[in-house]
């Protein structure tokens, strides 16, 4: 277990992580991952629990109001959101995680959520 938190320490979350967590790393250039520009991995909703500041977390929801995207209403870091691709996974910005540092990663991909699968006619 690892413990996730915000910049102020108000939220917190423990995450449970896999060796091959962090072997899939990706930034986002949809109209708010672009802005928030973190670096993510991907987990289980299981695997991350909020352990303090539930309620210092604001949820901000868009276009098809399925993702979920989580930030601390105190100082507006980012946290993890729930994906729209499949809401049983979390991303997670790792620069949250105690003990680990984004810029120590060179495998991160760009996920095209600009033009994003579910937005595709069938």
């Amino acid at each position: 277990m690892k413990k996730l938190t915000c910049h102020c320490g108000e939220v917190e979350a423990e995450i449970n992580l896999s060796e091959k967590t962090f072997e899939k790393l990706r930034r986002c250039n949809c109209s708010i991952c672009k802005r928030k520009g973190a670096v993510m991995a991907m987990i289980e909703t299981k695997d991350l629990k909020v352990t303090k500041g539930e309620d210092k977390i604001s949820v901000y929801k868009y276009h098809t109001n399925v993702a979920e995207h989580y930030f601390c209403k105190n100082c507006g870091i980012y946290t993890h959101h729930k994906m729209r691709s499949n809401p049983n996974m979390y991303g997670f910005n790792i620069g949250c995680v105690e003990g680990v540092d984004p810029f120590s990663f060179n495998n991160i991909d760009l996920f095209d959520g600009t033009n994003h699968p579910l937005d595709q006619k069938k």
